[in-house]
């Protein structure tokens, strides 16, 4: 069983070795909060309210030592980039303390910290990662444009029951005068996915060409199924510098492969050359117009390491009438640092770091098919 460091469940709490032990805790001390939302005081004081409220919920205690374990170190980490996002702005004439956009950035946080330093296995390191990235969603999601849509693909990420309590403690792990409000919205989320067939698991589908089309439509029913009539297969790699995605293909696959890498040595693009760049592009994307066009099937290989990136090659593929079938490569970090070392191309360590902390995982709604190849 995976234990979060230093936990010990029915135990109390030991605050100070917590403190001791890591850094992005202490750090929070520094970081204030706005007083309406958070009367409390910074982020660290607010935290350990949230943790306390948490392993103290009735239903917490009822859930698996595994569970205990994870939803501990979510609320651990739920407000980690606090740190980083916390800033003050005028709204209405009043100076305000606001974090945008800390659950995104934490979520990487999250997953660097447990892929780097405290290794843990796939599994529970993403359902950590995506309880600090949807934490604040049972207070939101009524007021979403499609509340329906929002919990059912957040069920496809992250265990729903779990975000379900982690919310709770966080509505109570702080002095604010609107605790009864924000209770109520959390038990609508709860209702919500209930109501939904996604609470404490994923939303079935009637296939996985609907999963996506329900993702990616609006007015669609998530009980639809399309009719598939895919004119070619497009297998896009997603995988960090040294993971071993050539190996991989030249493994499991026949078919041609449309490879940045070979595009760039071919045409002698230097890859610090950020005007070249464009250039690189323009022709991949010829290439795979040439595919394309005679409905052939092939494989994408590039790193792919952040849906922004994947998006723009994942359109025109699905423009052209492609099936979109994404692989997941991954291996542990030390073994990464070593094949990335013994590469005849390898990428400078700062560079394949930064990468680390920038990694984003694929999920459904970018892929008709998606497979996770990960060695522990």
């Amino acid at each position: 069983m995976w234990k979060f460091p230093l936990y010990k469940i029915d135990a109390p709490i030991d605050w100070a070795a917590l403190e001791a032990k890591f850094d992005w805790f202490r750090e929070m001390k520094d970081v204030p909060q706005d007083p309406i939302w958070h009367a409390e005081g910074n982020v660290f004081i607010h935290t350990k309210m949230v943790v306390e409220a948490l392993v103290n919920l009735p239903e917490f205690k009822a859930l698996s030592p595994q569970n205990k374990h994870l939803l501990f170190a979510a609320a651990m980490l739920h407000d980690v980039e606090k740190r980083s996002t916390t800033r003050t702005e005028m709204l209405g004439g009043i100076e305000r303390i606001i974090s945008p956009s800390h659950a995104r950035k934490g979520e990487y946080t999250a997953r660097t910290f447990l892929y780097k330093k405290h290794p843990t296995p796939f599994a529970i390191r993403e359902e950590i990662a995506k309880l600090v990235r949807y934490h604040g969603l049972p207070i939101w999601a009524i007021d979403k444009p499609d509340p329906r849509k929002s919990v059912i693909e957040a069920s496809l990420s992250v265990n729903t029951q779990l975000l379900y309590l982690l919310s709770k403690a966080d509505v109570l792990g702080r002095i604010n005068e609107q605790e009864e409000e924000r209770l109520l919205r959390v038990e609508l989320f709860k209702s919500l996915c209930e109501e939904h067939q996604c609470f404490g698991k994923a939303r079935e589908f009637a296939s996985n060409a609907g999963r996506y089309t329900f993702l990616n439509c609006s007015e669609i029913a998530p009980d639809y199924k399309p009719y598939e009539k895919f004119k070619f297969e497009a297998f896009v790699i997603c995988a960090l510098p040294g993971t071993g995605k050539d190996t991989y293909i030249k493994k499991h696959f026949d078919l041609p492969i449309l490879s940045l890498d070979d595009i760039r040595r071919k045409h002698k693009i230097d890859p610090a050359n950020k005007r070249k760049m464009g250039q690189l592009i323009q022709l991949a994307k010829e290439e795979a117009k040439v595919l394309m066009r005679a409905k052939k099937s092939f494989v994408y290989n590039a790193t792919n390491i952040t849906s922004d990136i994947r998006q723009k090659w994942i359109s025109l593929f699905t423009e052209y009438g492609g099936k979109i079938n994404i692989i997941y490569l991954e291996v542990p970090y030390k073994k990464l640092l070593q094949q990335n070392h013994n590469r005849t191309h390898k990428v400078p360590e700062l560079v394949l770091e930064k990468y680390i902390t920038k990694l984003e995982m694929p999920t459904f709604k970018e892929a008709h098919e998606m497979e996770f190849v990960v060695k522990e």
